[in-house]
């Protein structure tokens, strides 16, 4: 005679039933989007993590709901574990192809995220939509041959340091923000034209470009040699490799038309994989 479950038991696998579900068509609205919009999930190894999930949120669900006997329940256990396995495996594969680069700002509320083929080296940027899923938007300079340093210089500002392939120092960075209205776009340089003065740094940006003194050495830049990030930072480039990312703190208040009445500050981050801080600089 099969026992019967308790209701509480019961009750529990009806919870995990209606989870496993719900995890099944969130999957299917994955592939779905995945396909017709080139959606992705910000981090490979949640496929395969939910597919884990569900495997294990259905196989106790049919344990707690159904009643059935002792070898019943040993070849729900043994499937679900073979499935399980596959997954795993397969998860496995995927962190050896696939480098999943995530970082979450420092008020938790974007994500950073970077997918590293490995043996290319090739990495692509991800702008995130809707949470979980992201878009691919931009390659990176360069190979990536190591890991890289991220540093979070605002809540939307994040840079991403690394050697490439030719042994280069580069800098990439990621923006979620704007300085201005929020409608129309600017450029970094003409926005910070004038004198700068931070600790021990002081940088004048002009028509030419950006000057940056330091108590050791002065570094001169053309506009030709600086890239910009959305609207706001520009990584200085000297010999194809990344010196300084210049960005607008959040206080800056982006105007074209006056550029002399610019209040806030910006912040000089040195391109280095050794430890060191950002430079928030005020205008004279």
């Amino acid at each position: 005679m099969k026992p019967n479950k308790p209701k509480s038991l019961k009750m529990i696998g009806w919870g995990l039933f209606f989870l496993a579900v719900a995890l099944f068509c969130l999957q299917l609205g994955y592939l779905f989007v995945q396909k017709k919009y080139q959606l992705e999930y910000i981090d490979d190894r949640l496929f395969y993590i939910i597919n884990i999930l569900f495997i294990i949120s259905l196989s106790l669900a049919n344990l707690l709901i159904l009643a059935m006997i002792k070898r019943k329940r040993l070849i729900i256990a043994g499937i679900a574990l073979i499935l399980m396995s596959v997954q795993v495996g397969q998860l496995i594969s995927n962190t050896k192809e696939v480098q999943q680069i995530i970082s979450i700002s420092p008020d938790f509320k974007q994500i950073l995220s970077i997918k590293r083929h490995i043996d290319e080296g090739e990495a692509t940027y991800y702008r995130t939509h809707y949470g979980i899923l992201a878009r691919p938007k931009e390659q990176l300079p360069g190979e990536i041959v190591e890991n890289p340093k991220i540093k979070w210089l605002a809540d939307d500002i994040a840079t991403i340091t690394y050697k490439s392939k030719a042994n280069t120092t580069q800098q990439f960075i990621a923006t979620y923000g704007d300085r201005g209205d929020g409608v129309s776009y600017y450029n970094v340089g003409p926005e910070t034209q004038g004198e700068w003065q931070g600790e021990n740094i002081t940088l004048v940006s002009n028509p030419e470009g950006i000057t940056i003194t330091d108590t050791h050495t002065t570094e001169q830049f053309t506009w030709e040699n600086t890239k910009q990030y959305g609207t706001l930072a520009i990584v200085l480039l000297k010999d194809n490799e990344a010196a300084w990312t210049l960005a607008l703190n959040k206080n800056f208040k982006a105007n074209s038309n006056t550029p002399t009445t610019i209040k806030g500050n910006i912040t000089l981050y040195k391109a280095t994989l050794k430890a060191n801080e950002p430079i928030t600089l005020q205008q004279r």
